[in-house]
C-alpha cells in the first residue's frame, strides 16, 4: 500500500517546492496556513501540482531527492506530464 508521497506544490510567487509527506491534503493545508516548510511561509496560497505515491520511505525520499535536483524547466514538464 503506497503511504509515502512526493509532492510539487507551486507557491504565489510561481516558484516551485517540493516535498515528502505521508499525508498531501493535510501537508498542502499545512503550506497554505503558513505552517509548512519556511520556503513557502511567506509564498503563499500554494497549488498542488503533483503528486507521486511510493510504497517505502526510504524510496520516496530518494524520489524527492531527485526531483529537488531537477532544474525549473525539468519539473514543469513533470507536471505537465500528467
Amino acid at each position: 500500500m503506497a503511504d509515502h508521497y512526493v509532492y510539487v506544490i507551486e507557491c504565489a510567487d510561481g516558484t516551485l517546492y517540493t516535498g515528502y509527506t505521508t499525508d498531501v491534503e493535510r501537508r498542502v493545508a499545512e503550506h497554505d496556513a503558513g505552517e509548512g516548510a519556511k520556503y513557502t511561509r511567506g509564498r503563499t496560497p500554494v497549488t498542488l501540482r503533483h503528486v507521486e505515491s511510493f510504497d517505502s520511505r526510504s524510496a520516496a525520499m530518494s524520489r524527492e531527492h531527485a526531483v529537488k535536483s531537477l532544474s525549473r524547466a525539468e519539473k514543469e514538464r513533470l507536471i505537465d506530464d500528467e
